[in-house]
């Protein structure tokens, strides 16, 4: 058997943690020494150890861990529930990460306004154009909520139209329905020149001519699209207009590099 000390260094953890999982009965000497009080434990022990340290690792409390342990789970399940914290806490991290970008974009926002010119802004007709489309429900206008919707729907777009030998005419087209929940139907277009055909597994549709819009290039990924829908509504504010519905999105140029994508956004306006 070995001494407190020496096991603690075996199992890699401190003689206060042993001591304390003692208090807890988590994890029992195997013999106390009735005279010294002094604990020894066997090599066998340090199974139990390492369950304890690797449920402690991902995040369960020493009271759900006794109650693991106490149902004597298997190896297999111990994997298993290695695997789904994993995926937790890779989602977490995910999420975490999104929201970190979310506070930055804003704090460019902050940092920029004011410094942006709404000489940037044009006003023009935009032309009627058609498109092949998919749609999906977004739960807000939010880039956190429009990103992970956005995205799948062009790359499945651009699959469908490779599949049926429809060819990509121009840029990228997004553009977006307000619903009266807060969420937002989210079209996610391509330019074509194809006829509509019901053997397609995608729309083909005509967005209509906007008369009068706002215009402006964003430079950069659209998570940092802020400070240009500022300079926009600054214009906008300016020069006695207001704002008819949402964007629409033309990617002019999306290179691999998020940080050189080039979008403009336009906005129908009408005098206020």
């Amino acid at each position: 058997m070995f001494s407190i000390g020496d096991f603690a260094q075996l199992g890699r953890v401190s003689v206060r943690m042993l001591r304390h999982y003692d208090a807890l009965g988590l994890l029992r000497p195997a013999r106390v020494d009735p005279a010294s009080g002094y604990r020894f434990y066997r090599a066998a022990q340090l199974a139990r150890l390492n369950r304890i340290i690797a449920l402690k690792d991902l995040g369960f409390t020493l009271s759900q861990i006794a109650s693991i342990l106490d149902e004597k789970v298997s190896l297999e399940e111990l994997h298993g529930m290695v695997r789904l914290r994993r995926a937790e806490l890779e989602e977490r991290i995910a999420a975490d990460t999104a929201r970190l970008l979310r506070v930055e974009a804003r704090l460019r926002a902050i940092e920029t306004e004011g410094l942006m010119s709404t000489e940037e802004v044009m006003v023009k007709r935009v032309a009627p154009v058609r498109v092949a489309e998919l749609k999906a429900v977004a739960a807000s206008y939010e880039s956190e909520d429009i990103g992970p919707v956005i995205q799948p729907l062009y790359r499945e777009l651009c699959a469908r139209l490779e599949r049926a030998g429809v060819a990509i005419t121009g840029p990228g087209i997004a553009s977006y329905e307000a619903e009266e929940d807060g969420k937002v139907v989210v079209h996610a277009g391509m330019q074509v020149t194809a006829a509509p055909d019901r053997e397609h597994d995608f729309a083909i549709v005509d967005l209509p001519a906007i008369e009068t819009a706002a215009t402006i290039i964003h430079r950069g990924p659209m998570e940092q699209v802020g400070p240009s829908f500022q300079v926009l509504a600054r214009w906008i504010e300016e020069n006695g207009y207001r704002p008819v519905g949402l964007a629409r999105e033309v990617y002019l140029d999306c290179p691999d590099d998020r940080s050189q994508w080039v979008t403009e956004l336009q906005m129908t306006v009408t005098p206020s």
